[in-house]
């Protein structure tokens, strides 16, 4: 964490351990709970304990946080107040207090708090006071204490991002746009919503033109439903309103999200949510909030808490396609696979030109190994796709694969070149062209250039390394094979296809007990319910029954003498 973001992190619970017997049962289950990131559960067992040993802290610090990762305040309410009647700091209790009076409103009561002990940290802290103060009416003390928090160091960003948004709420755009000019290189104001709050002061002063200029600066060709909207009002001459912040109550919201955007990379998930969650609980429609805590639910793998966040964004909001696209994401890593393309195709219907939703569609129905609708949906993308537009090369590239999947080798080739062409030098696509021309049986000195070239670019890749090894045994250079095979055993070591490879090459150089040992090991690495696997089990028996110069015979193929000869 930079040292700037660590200044978020400044109070903790400090609490004892839970020790009464009766709790013990619940207690470790709650805890065991919120380590896997479940945290309907935890809430569950942490109430049970609580039942049994109601003012023991540490069961409210863990039901404290567990309901707040659930976004449930009004739950968490009650036991962080027992935690600030008891003295005890804990910034899981203080966040929820301090939310409940935002929540209501009542900036009085927040300015009230000691923020040295009933606090969250430094930067949190001000930025809300600095909101509180304007929603008390004294917008001239907190603009001053805006400035007060961009003398910190590092925190200019966060404060001038702040100021410039309470500038739009007040209705001064002019001095919210010189915020914007002077501080244009900040990494807030580069976000998203920064440039889209400018776009809207702008218009607010008058000024479409440099609106549509900025958006274009910032997001070229590239637009989404929200972006079109706003593009289109301005290109009429409308003058678009401010929708960014409407309350001091949603820059308070303003100051949670912002650094739970920030955190996210630098912080855990977990404690990343936090702040997401006191975004979207001040305010309820922050869709972005709602987006980046679904977001942050699926990398914490809760996918039923991040599907129910997705589903939370109104059908008719400009990001409902994010949202449906995000929970359509959400619903495949659930292996609910035909629930995901059940919304990607209700999704398409309402969205039938936009080439990223066809796309979904398509690498789904590729999940699925359904690969012709793959096909049919990666062809309807393409046309929507702009020539050499963003994402055209991995659409090319996932519908090669569909056509190779279905032995349509001259569509799948063309389809390869085609992603290369847009992206030279993709390491993906140039192993996956290179393999398959060795599968093929064709262009095997190409392939083999190709595969170095992908080697190079990602050397740390087991299946690179392998296919490069693959390609060597193929050419009949057994010897020159034996190390890069090895070398992707080492990077891939549980892979049933690798260590398989390696079984031949050994074979291939004589080295018959090493490869019968290999064959041995990919087997037991083989998932029968994995469908999609290129492993041959039953080709595996085969070679540990009679060797693999028998099973080549028995298949027809050139003996491996043939390859050593050439």
């Amino acid at each position: 964490m930079s040292a700037a973001l660590a200044a978020v992190v400044s109070t903790a619970a400090i609490a004892p351990k839970a020790n009464a017997q009766s709790t013990a049962g619940p207690y470790l289950a709650g805890r065991q709970a919120i380590v896997q990131s479940d945290y309907a559960a935890a809430s569950r067992y942490y109430v049970q304990a609580l039942a049994r040993d109601t003012n023991n802290a540490e069961l409210m610090e863990g039901a404290t946080l567990s309901f707040l990762s659930l976004g449930d305040i009004s739950r968490a309410a009650p036991i962080a107040a027992r935690i600030e009647a008891a003295g005890l700091r804990s910034q899981t209790a203080h966040m929820v207090s301090i939310a409940e009076l935002l929540i209501a409103e009542d900036y009085d009561g927040y300015l009230a708090r000691d923020a040295d002990t009933m606090g969250i940290g430094p930067l949190v802290d001000t930025l809300i006071a600095a909101w509180a103060t304007l929603g008390q009416g004294n917008a001239d003390a907190a603009f001053a204490q805006f400035d007060a928090v961009s003398t910190e160091a590092g925190m200019s960003g966060f404060a001038m991002y702040h100021k410039a948004m309470a500038y739009g709420l007040v209705g001064d755009f002019e001095n919210a746009e010189a915020l914007y000019a002077d501080y244009g290189a900040g990494a807030m104001n580069r976000t998203r919503r920064g440039i889209v709050a400018r776009a809207e002061g702008l218009s607010q002063l008058g000024r479409n033109d440099d609106a549509l200029q900025s958006l274009r600066l910032a997001f070229g060709e590239a637009t989404d439903p929200e972006l079109s909207i706003l593009i289109e009002a301005l290109e009429a001459g409308e003058t678009v309103p401010f929708t960014h912040i409407t309350s001091a109550r949603d820059g308070a919201a303003e100051v949670f999200f912002s650094l739970a955007s920030a955190l996210r990379g630098e912080a855990s998930p977990d404690y990343t949510l936090l702040y997401g969650r006191m975004a979207h609980a001040l305010r309820p429609d922050h869709v972005d909030a709602l987006l980046l805590n679904a977001e942050l639910l699926e990398e914490l793998g809760q996918y039923d808490l991040a599907i129910a966040a997705y589903k939370a964004v109104p059908s008719k909001h400009t990001a409902s396609h994010a949202a449906e696209l995000g929970r359509a994401a959400a619903l495949r890593r659930s292996d609910k696979v035909d629930a995901a393309i059940e919304v990607l195709e209700q999704l398409s219907r309402r969205f039938p030109d936009m080439a990223a939703v066809q796309s979904t569609l398509g690498d789904v129905l590729r999940q699925k190994e359904d690969y012709e609708d793959a096909v049919a949906a990666y062809d309807r993308a393409i046309d929507l796709i702009p020539e050499g537009g963003r994402g055209a090369w991995f659409t090319h590239y996932a519908r090669a694969i569909a056509h190779e999947r279905l032995d349509n080798w001259e569509l799948a080739e063309a389809d390869f070149r085609k992603a290369l062409e847009l992206n030279p030098g993709q390491p993906q696509v140039l192993n996956y062209l290179g393999y398959s021309m060795v599968e093929q049986q064709v262009n095997l000195d190409e392939a083999l250039e190709m595969i170095e070239q992908a080697v190079a670019a990602e050397p740390a890749s087991g299946y690179i390394v392998d296919s490069l090894g693959w390609v060597l045994y193929r050419l009949g250079r057994y010897e020159e094979a034996v190390g890069h095979m090895e070398r992707a055993v080492e990077l891939e070591p549980v892979d049933p296809v690798v260590n398989d490879h390696l079984g031949d090459v050994y074979w291939a150089v004589g080295r018959a007990r090493e490869a019968e040992f290999q064959w041995k090991r990919a087997l037991s690495f083989v998932d029968p319910t994995d469908t999609d696997s290129e492993a041959e089990p039953d080709r595996m028996r085969r070679k540990l029954e009679v060797g693999l110069d028998a099973v080549l015979e028995m298949e027809g193929a050139p003996p491996l003498k043939v390859a050593n000869d050439d």
